[in-house]
């Protein structure tokens, strides 16, 4: 057996609650059933931290964001962080990323060898929280209920000019592979829908008959981190119709639709190049939307819709089945490495201890009881750290200023039930309250995120007054290389960027 290619295909703001794949009766996502049929999908996967930055940097370096200080949307992802893409690269790998991965800070490649395209969010410091703040709004920046409003079909988008982008040239670096016909490669291809703005072009959104949109099931919550969110992104006072509510479902499910439909893209140019029989293909998410459950939107806590991300794996060595323990994106690092490592390879030394477990064995079938997920919040719209423990039926929500919250989900997977004060429950609560203690030293974690916070802020005034420096990335390209030019012959194009080549079938 040689060392399987690797394709990461990742969603923005996806909950598998909102896919046909994970049993969503309305949500159209063929290409995701296709893959999830044939090999292995997770049933309680979630990520680290629901926000996007934060669960990216915790997701590549498999570490939890207090670990590495990936708090928020504008913390700086140190270059001396190893990510999976250093360990692959040690191990024989050409690396590449196509699309999003909200790298901050000037290193925009974190062990990849190449980008094929920009981000489509800022480089910089500039979406800092202030937490000696927390009830003020950074407005330029923060979520409100304009995406909810404004949602509808449109022709195009700056979110489908990017997503169009990134798979068309995913496809292309595909195919360029299977021309040079040299060792493995892993490659992420990273979309940014369905994120809102809940716009969506025609052919998707017809899909969807609007009057068959469902609505929320759960009511608005009045737990406090509930509350401090709705008025964050301002839907305490949105005063939102049911007719805006369903255009805005309708227009996440069409963007869903989207992104399985480039999803289907990258495994047909596997298909067309020869690649599929040994490439591992893995589907997921940063984080999930509520969509109006208990009244919010977007992501930034920790229940269910917010926190979960679909999960499938599939290609040689996969079975096919379903995995109900829970799982992380955390778990990704140590499982690349092991799927690196399917040939005997040896296996590089971890820069950093690794906060996750492999999951190559549950996707080769094995039934792994007792794991548990952590996640951590340290984000805008919460005066302080927000933990979250996930173990068999169980989560538990912790949080310094907030009464805890713990939820059966197997009898409550709404999260309707706050079990905290049950008596019934009482010891369960005490030792997950417990645990939590021991867990992080959440002061600690709290005084560290105010002194990054400040420490960059006044980075990012500095660097915002004169003459500006960005660590956007660009993308390299030489045009007088590409395509056909009079200093390479005809042939030599005609060959180099053919598949197959001329004369020779690709069976040969």
């Amino acid at each position: 057996m040689t060392q399987p290619n690797i394709v990461l295909i990742q969603a923005d703001q996806l909950a598998p609650q909102f896919t046909g794949t994970y049993g969503h009766p309305l949500v159209q996502t063929p290409n995701m059933d296709a893959l999830a049929k044939d090999g292995m999908r997770f049933d309680a996967a979630y990520c680290n931290s629901p926000l996007c930055a934060p669960s990216r940097f915790s997701m590549m370096s498999g570490q939890q964001v207090s670990q590495i200080a990936g708090y928020d949307n504008a913390a700086e992802f140190k270059a001396s962080i190893p990510t999976f893409a250093h360990y692959l690269r040690q191990m024989g790998y050409s690396t590449c990323l196509s699309g999003k991965m909200h790298f901050v800070g000037p290193d925009q490649l974190h062990g990849f060898e190449e980008r094929l395209t920009t981000d489509i969010y800022p480089a910089d410091l500039a979406w800092i929280p202030d937490w000696e703040q927390p009830d003020e709004r950074i407005d330029h920046w923060y979520h409100n209920m304009d995406a909810v409003r404004q949602a509808g079909p449109a022709m195009t988008t700056f979110q489908y000019e990017y997503d169009d982008e990134v798979t068309f040239l995913a496809r292309r670096r595909i195919f360029e592979y299977a021309m040079q016909g040299s060792g493995p490669f892993a490659m992420v291809v990273s979309l940014i829908h369905p994120h809102d703005p809940y716009v969506a072009r025609p052919e998707f959104w017809n899909l969807y008959d609007p009057n068959e949109i469902d609505m929320p099931q759960t009511g608005v919550a009045d737990d406090p981190h509930t509350q401090r969110v709705l008025k964050g992104i301002e839907a305490n006072q949105a005063d939102l119709t049911d007719d805006e509510i369903r255009k805005a479902r309708h227009g996440y499910y069409a963007n869903t639709s989207y992104f399985d439909d480039n999803v289907g893209k990258i495994v047909q140019a596997l298909k067309e190049a020869d690649l599929y029989d040994n490439t591992i293909i893995i589907v997921t998410a940063d984080h999930g939307d509520m969509l109006g459950e208990r009244g919010l939107w977007y992501k930034m806590n920790f229940f269910e819709h917010s926190a979960r991300v679909p999960l499938i794996l599939h290609g040689p060595g996969v079975a096919s089945g379903t995995q109900a323990a829970p799982v992380s994106l955390v778990d990704l690092l140590p499982t690349l490495v092991d799927i690196a490592a399917s040939d005997g390879s040896d296996r590089p030394e971890f820069g950093m201890p690794v906060s996750g477990n492999s999951l190559w064995p549950m996707a080769q079938g094995k039934i792994e009881n007792g794991r548990s997920v952590f996640g951590e919040y340290c984000a805008e719209m919460t005066p302080h750290p927000i933990l979250m423990i996930r173990r068999g039926a169980y989560k538990y929500i912790h949080c310094d200023v907030d009464p805890p919250q713990l939820f059966n989900l197997d009898h409550d997977p709404m999260e309707r039930n706050n079990l905290a004060d049950d008596p019934e429950h009482a010891e369960l609560s005490a030792a997950f309250a417990r645990e939590a203690a021991e867990y992080w030293d959440a002061d600690q974690v709290h005084a560290d995120v105010l002194a990054t916070q400040k420490q960059r802020r006044a980075v990012h005034a500095a660097l915002t007054t004169g003459k500006l420096t960005s660590w956007d990335y660009a993308p390299p390209r030489d045009a007088s290389n590409e395509f056909v030019r009079n200093h390479v012959s005809w042939d030599d194009v005609l060959h180099r960027m053919q598949y197959p080549a001329p004369g020779k079938s690709r069976s040969d």
